[in-house]
This record gives structure tokens, sequence and C-alpha cells, in this order.
């Protein structure tokens, strides 16, 4: 059954009070908000299997520290209607936000990790934002501050990570599948974590794959590879049942454009998803990425 989100994006109550008081902090390694009385010893998501541990012990910055060092930019991605917002220098593990132009407003799918006032001002601009969701904590930056200072009526995530959420408050939690606005779904793929979700366009024909694809890019930008792994950094591939999980829910979208939480990129439709899924179903379980042009139809 889907739930659906349409009829709560309408004028709502401030609710920020319900938030947490606590400072924010983000480690420097993975750039993972927290809220905590003091200064963080550990970094749950570095200290989690699927990151790497800082060679130099843990650090953390203040919200005053980032903004000092990192700003924000915007511009258009690969799609019409969905704009990028990314930071430099790079901080944390890199990730940018999505926001799509949709028929109740703009949604944000994953954030970048960091916003500063200019780009809070550019999405107030074009109206907030209706609808703000993530696929699993590697795509939540900084969507903490996001919600703080624009309060979205609906902030959702796969019910199954709230464990990762305690920097802000979800208001709308997923279940496995779940409408955002009308042509943009939620659907949970578990695998990588087990609340982990995609988010599918089928207006533009669009799949937001958070971790459930790495793609590799050449030098000119174009996908070069693609692989799908539990763990990257420890290379610890996916299990048999949880691709062919993937697959029960990958197969009825149809898309030709992916974003993960780092990068969009065209020419990767429905059908390479499902090869790739085949062939690491055929053997033993690989995280290494596959050519694309291993991935084309016989």
């Amino acid at each position: 059954m889907t739930d659906q989100v349409t009829t709560y994006v309408q004028p709502h109550a401030d609710r920020r009070d319900l938030l947490p008081q606590h400072p924010a902090y983000a480690c420097t390694n993975c750039g993972h908000w927290q809220r905590w009385p003091s200064v963080p010893q550990v970094c749950p998501v570095c200290a989690d299997v699927r990151n790497a541990l800082p060679e130099d012990g843990f650090a953390f910055a203040t919200t005053d520290e980032v903004d000092a060092q990192v700003t924000c930019s915007w511009g258009p991605t690969v799609c019409p209607g969905i704009t990028e917002f990314r930071c430099e220098p790079r901080f944390g593990l890199d990730s940018r936000g999505w926001v799509l132009e949709t028929d109740i407003g703009l949604v944000g799918f994953e954030c970048a990790p960091w916003y500063d006032q200019a780009a809070l001002d550019e999405l107030r601009r074009r109206g907030g934002l209706q609808v703000l969701a993530s696929s699993h904590v590697h795509g939540y930056g900084a969507l903490w501050r996001v919600q703080e200072q624009l309060d979205p009526p609906v902030v959702a995530v796969g019910v199954r990570d709230l464990l990762w959420t305690k920097a802000f408050r979800v208001t709308w939690p997923a279940d496995d599948v779940l409408e955002l606005a009308p042509g943009l779904t939620m659907h949970r793929t578990g695998g990588h974590f087990d609340g982990h979700s995609v988010l599918h366009d089928s207006r533009r024909g669009v799949l937001f794959c958070g971790d459930s694809l790495k793609v590799d890019l050449g030098p000119s930008g174009e996908a070069v590879a693609l692989s799908a792994h539990k763990a990257f950094h420890a290379q610890i591939p996916l299990s048999h049942g949880e691709l062919r999980e993937y697959r029960s829910v990958i197969a009825p979208l149809e898309f030709d454009t992916v974003f993960t939480p780092f990068e969009g990129a065209t020419g990767i439709t429905t059908g390479h998803v499902l090869r790739l899924v085949d062939r690491l179903l055929s053997g033993p379980p690989s995280a290494g990425p596959v050519p694309l042009d291993e991935l084309q139809p016989a």
C-alpha cells in the first residue's frame, strides 16, 4: 500500500520548538552532524562498518567553524527542473542536495554537507521546501539545518533508519512505499542500510538511487561502470537475498538517469541495473565495478 503525503503539504504550525536544542557538531572525517551536549568523542557513522575511520583520530567542527570555511553554490543538473546544491571546498563525504520542481512546490532529496545563508535565502526565494527526504544517513548532509531554518511540512526517512536521525526530527517515517508528490515516490530497497530508500521520478525518468548503486564516471563525466555494495570502503558486497530485494523494487521503475548522493549520470537505465544485479546473482558476491558496456543488452 502506498502512503500519500500530498494532503499534508499545506500551511502548518511551526513546530521548530520540538527540534533538538543541543549544539550541532560535524565530524571532520565524514561530515556527519550530531547534536550533543558537548563535543562528541566518536562519530557513529565513521565507527560503522560502512565507513572508514579517521587516520588521526576523531575531530569535530562547530557550526560557526564550518560556516567560516565552507561556501555553498547551486546550479542546474543533467535534468531540467532539478537543481544541485553543493559545497566548496569539499567537506565530509561531499554529498549533494537535489531540489526538484513538482506540482506541490519544491521537494528536496539528500542534502549538501552545509547550507550557508546564501543557499538558505535562495531556497526561501523559491518558496521553501514542501518536502525534505533522504535515502539514508550518507545522504543526510546538513538536513538538520535545512529543517531548522526552513521548517518543511514533511521530513521523510525510512522508518528502519530512525537510528541515524538524532540531529533532526522525522515527521513522516516512510514504510516500503511513500508518495511524496505526484509522480515522485520513495521505495525501500534495504541492503546498503536496512531502511535505505530510493526516490523514483516517473515523469522525468529519474532514479535517485542513494547508495544502492555506485557510478564510476569517466574524464568527461560520463558513466563508465556500475557497482553495488554493502560497504564501499571495506568492499563488502550485498548478499544474494539483498540483491533479489533490490531487483524486485527496481524492476517496475522506468528510468534512464540516476542521481546518487554525489553525482548525476545519464544513460543508466532500468535494464542496466537489472543486468548488474543478475550478474551479481550469478556467482559469488562482489562489490567491484562492472563496465557499463558489459551491461548493454545482448
